[in-house]
């Protein structure tokens, strides 16, 4: 008692008197004014480091990369930067096995149904192509209005597929099969109609990569991944919200017990913390975190490397907030001065830690309805700190995007995803990012693959990145 006492106590006396951000957007070169939106993390230049791709509607795509102190953009190809499409949309993963992500380009230039440019599928050989200009894989054009797009390895054998959630048009559910593109949708009976918003996918009802979309108006979709093929539990499970518009959506462990739970937010109605139980899920949101906003995306991540992760709800034309998750399942909002950005036409954010610091980078995309510049901000962290980075690899040396890494210590059995997009837009590094409590002992890690089979690591040494393969 007297230990939940003396941490509420911490936290509120560490939120009312110190700044929880710092802004260091100063770092980022070139940084105009611009119509972004979705940003992905992946190393598709190959060269052994993440960079944020930030997405551009009728402005360039970028590739920032950190270099000497600051993030500058390296990739200016024609079909990457590509500023005549209205790139919204981004992921990227392994389709074909040879260990490098490739990178989806969702382009929306209108609003539902049919758009005049189709998505881009980009891989980097010895120059980027887009795979959907290869003659063979033109009748597999996407060219309905579409929102996020989420990588899924259907099958849990390291090879992946982009699950594209559209506008006023089929799903569509893309593989690479014998070398060219087919849309897998109608037959996995996923091609349907709504307002598609985002998707996310991973270990949240069983072995294998289930996914869950958040649609507007419309329910959603929950689908259970029985042996590749998806059925939709979301009514039976509680989580359709009908009468509500889906938008940045995230997976969590919310009690630090091992498992993942769904944190989901509307437009302008009641954001959702789904709260995996026995028979159903179950809304645990608070009033605060329940309050409606012009949501954009949600992030859960451990910022300030306390051992507590924090929800990060980036709002458009409003405050963005920020909320931590105690031992015990309570949130607590964290007043924001910095990173607040009360007048910011938020549309994209993810994290990564881009600098190989040991703290966690967070980047804000701005647009939509002005044009605006990139945002970077950092948690200001005590040194020293401790923290431990995971980042499993699939058997063909490739991000295992969908695996869940759980820590195991004296204090916590934590589940984090190694992030497949599209909580809205958006798409995470591919690293279990953990900061430690005090006293925290870490005794193992356990890695459990996209196939449902599992790894238990010893950990030697903290403050280090530990790259781990899946065996065949």
């Amino acid at each position: 008692m007297k230990l939940i006492i003396y941490f509420t106590f911490f936290l509120i006396t560490k939120m009312a008197f110190a700044e929880f951000f710092q802004d260091i957007s100063n770092i980022i070169k070139n940084n105009k004014e611009r119509l972004s939106y979705g940003i992905s993390v992946t190393d598709f230049n190959k060269d052994g480091q993440f960079e944020f791709i930030v997405t551009g509607f009728r402005h360039p795509n970028l590739a920032l990369s950190y270099k000497k102190g600051y993030l500058e953009n390296l990739i200016n190809e024609e079909v990457f930067s590509d500023n005549i499409r209205s790139t919204i949309g981004v992921a990227a993963c392994d389709i074909d096995n040879d260990g490098f992500e490739e990178l989806y380009f969702l382009n929306t230039d209108t609003y539902s149904g049919r758009k005049q440019y189709s998505d881009r599928l980009l891989d980097n050989q010895t120059k980027i192509i887009d795979l959907f200009e290869i003659e063979k894989n033109l009748k597999s054009l996407n060219l309905t209005a579409g929102r996020s797009v989420v990588c899924v390895d259907r099958n849990g054998v390291g090879t992946y597929g982009f699950y594209v959630a559209n506008y006023g048009g089929p799903t569509r559910f893309y593989e690479l099969i014998n070398n060219q593109i087919i849309d897998k949708a109608p037959m996995l009976n996923i091609d349907k109609i709504t307002g598609g918003r985002a998707a996310v996918s991973g270990h949240i009802l069983g072995n294998h990569m289930d996914i869950f979309a958040a649609n507007e108006r419309g329910p959603n979709f929950l689908y259970f991944n029985e042996d590749g093929i998806f059925k939709d539990f979301a009514g039976k499970l509680g989580v359709e919200d009908v009468f509500e518009n889906g938008r940045g959506t995230t997976l969590t462990d919310f009690l630090y017990r091992g498992q993942l739970d769904i944190v989901t937010g509307n437009w302008e109605g009641e954001h959702r913390i789904f709260l995996k139980g026995d028979k159903k899920f179950k809304d645990v949101a608070t009033s605060a975190f329940k309050t409606p906003s012009r949501v954009r995306t949600v992030i859960s991540a451990d910022f300030d490397n306390d051992g507590y992760d924090e929800i990060f709800i980036n709002n458009i034309g409003e405050a963005n907030k920020l909320f931590k998750i105690s031992n015990d399942g309570e949130l607590y909002q964290i007043d924001l001065n910095v990173g607040l950005e009360k007048n910011g036409l938020g549309t994209g954010a993810a994290v990564a830690d881009i600098d190989n610091d040991g703290i966690l980078e967070l980047l804000l995309s701005h647009g939509e309805s002005g044009m605006q510049p990139l945002s970077l901000y950092k948690a200001n962290v005590n040194r020293p700190f401790r923290y431990l980075r995971i980042f499993p690899k699939t058997i063909y040396n490739a991000p295992a995007r969908g695996s869940t890494v759980i820590l195991n210590t004296n204090f916590r059995k934590h589940a984090k995803t190694i992030d497949a997009g599209s909580g809205y837009l958006c798409q995470m590094e591919p690293i279990a990012h953990y900061g430690l409590r005090v006293n925290e002992k870490v005794e193992s890690v356990t890695i459990k693959w996209t196939d449902g089979s599992s790894n238990n690591f010893k950990i030697d040494k903290l403050n280090k990145t530990y790259i781990f393969k899946k065996d065949i």
